[in-house]
């Protein structure tokens, strides 16, 4: 392979042909959606006390199998996991001036749902193996405005949830589990999702499983479930005949799910864990192939009860053994007609939201207000762990969706030995 032209170069590329997509909806979602479109009721929802309150027959189904699947005493339904995190929020009764731990390295919305409510999110810093939230992080950052910790599994790997919770129980915090890239995962032996107070799960088209948009909470707690279906249904107008006291954060908008969504949604989680063992299996075969690739290293469970559900692939990258700068190793790759990516996203605390402190029409509110002060919260270097991991990292990403095969894993080892056999030309060559 050393003496192949590489692709970068105008050489024949390890892969000439795209690789196949993913398509996971069948025969089953389509009979189930035809069935809601014959019953001409799209939406069961209506903003009134009483059965329509909770949702059509296929929402509650919904809601019922998920709740059987994870063993949780409530689920409550959303239109997206952006809607249901913004509803647990508001469910725990954020408001101005509390602190919310957040992580630097995930979808924004695991941050912006705390702003929506005037809040203010606290970042901590990763582990440089999970990428989920470092607990002595997390504890460096609680203040006696800390109210909630928002906990990201992400890429599919479970974060510390035990050390987590101890830390939790000590500050008397309440946790939400963002499960969007993790849907059974599992962290000793027990689903992500049911070890928090609140879990949260996507249905978004790019992930696991799907019905175009939704999401779907789930928690022990009762009134925490109420409060998050409240604010899924305009529950300023009905809060009175459910007897609560504390009206707090109970108004809410129309996040709620279709019906023709919860058909999709119900057939697809019975192909969960499927499609989990296929990501696992060319995980670990990819795993095994990457030893014989040197500077090149995959993430590594830490325990043996833990599973990890691969939304996405990390791998750690060393510049000084590969030979090459990450930036050009991965347009090398591409080349080859192999897709990588460099890192995740860039940390959220670096947007511009966070570096103006500006989120509302005037002024600075909520970063500096007069609940609170957040002068340099978000400066550069705040997460090092973070930061090195945007700027030294690679990521593959859907690169175990079903059908792809060991084959196309193999064209991944394949591509990376062929570009760093050829570093020295490609150096070289870049260098003229």
């Amino acid at each position: 392979m050393s003496e192949e032209k590489l692709g970068i170069l105008g050489g024949s590329p390890v892969n000439s042909e795209p690789w196949p997509e993913t398509n996971t909806i069948g025969d089953e979602e389509k009979k189930a959606v035809l069935a809601v479109l014959d019953s001409g009721l799209l939406s069961g929802f209506r903003a009134v006390p009483g059965e329509d309150f909770w949702g059509g027959p296929q929402v509650r189904e919904l809601e019922a199998e998920w709740s059987a699947y994870f063993g949780a005493s409530h689920s409550v339904s959303f239109n997206s996991l952006t809607s249901g995190l913004f509803a647990a929020i508001g469910a725990v009764r954020i408001g101005p001036g509390d602190e919310v731990i957040v992580s630097p390295y995930t979808m924004a919305a695991s941050v912006t749902c705390v702003v929506a409510y005037g809040g203010i999110p606290v970042f901590a810093d990763l582990e440089p193996e999970s990428y989920c939230l470092d607990p002595a992080s997390i504890e460096e950052q609680i203040t006696p405005r800390t109210k909630a910790i928002v906990i990201v599994h992400l890429f599919g790997y479970p974060a510390d949830m035990d050390s987590i919770m101890e830390i939790a129980t000590r500050h008397h915090l309440t946790v939400i589990e963002d499960c969007a890239q993790a849907p059974a995962g599992e962290y000793r032996g027990r689903y992500v999702g049911t070890i928090g107070h609140i879990g949260g799960f996507s249905l978004n088209r790019h992930k696991t499983i799907q019905a175009g948009e939704g999401g779907v909470m789930i928690t022990e707690d009762s009134d925490l479930a109420l409060r998050m279906q409240l604010i899924r249904n305009h529950g300023e107008v009905v809060v009175e005949s459910f007897g609560l006291e504390d009206v707090a954060n109970t108004f809410g908008g129309n996040t709620r799910m279709t019906e023709m969504e919860a058909a999709v949604a119900r057939e697809q989680l019975k192909k969960l864990d499927g499609l989990n063992s296929a990501r696992i299996g060319l995980a670990a075969y990819l795993d095994r192939r990457l030893s014989e690739v040197p500077g090149i290293e995959p993430q590594r469970l830490q325990h043996v009860n833990d599973k990890h559900v691969y939304y996405l692939y990390a791998m750690h990258y060393d510049e000084n053994v590969v030979g090459l700068p990450r930036d050009l190793f991965v347009e090398a790759v591409r080349a080859e007609g192999v897709e990588l990516r460099q890192a995740y996203v860039r940390p959220i605390y670096l947007e511009p939201m966070f570096q103006q402190k500006r989120a509302f029409s005037k002024g600075n509110f909520p970063f500096i207000s007069e609940f609170h002060n957040a002068k340099g919260a978000y400066d550069k270097g705040i997460c090092p762990v973070t930061e090195a991991a945007y700027e030294r990292e690679l990521i593959f990403g859907n690169f175990a969706r079903w059908p792809l095969t060991k084959g196309h894993m193999d064209q991944i080892i394949n591509s990376f030995q062929k570009v760093i056999a050829n570093r020295n030309v490609l150096l070289a060559a870049k260098a003229v």
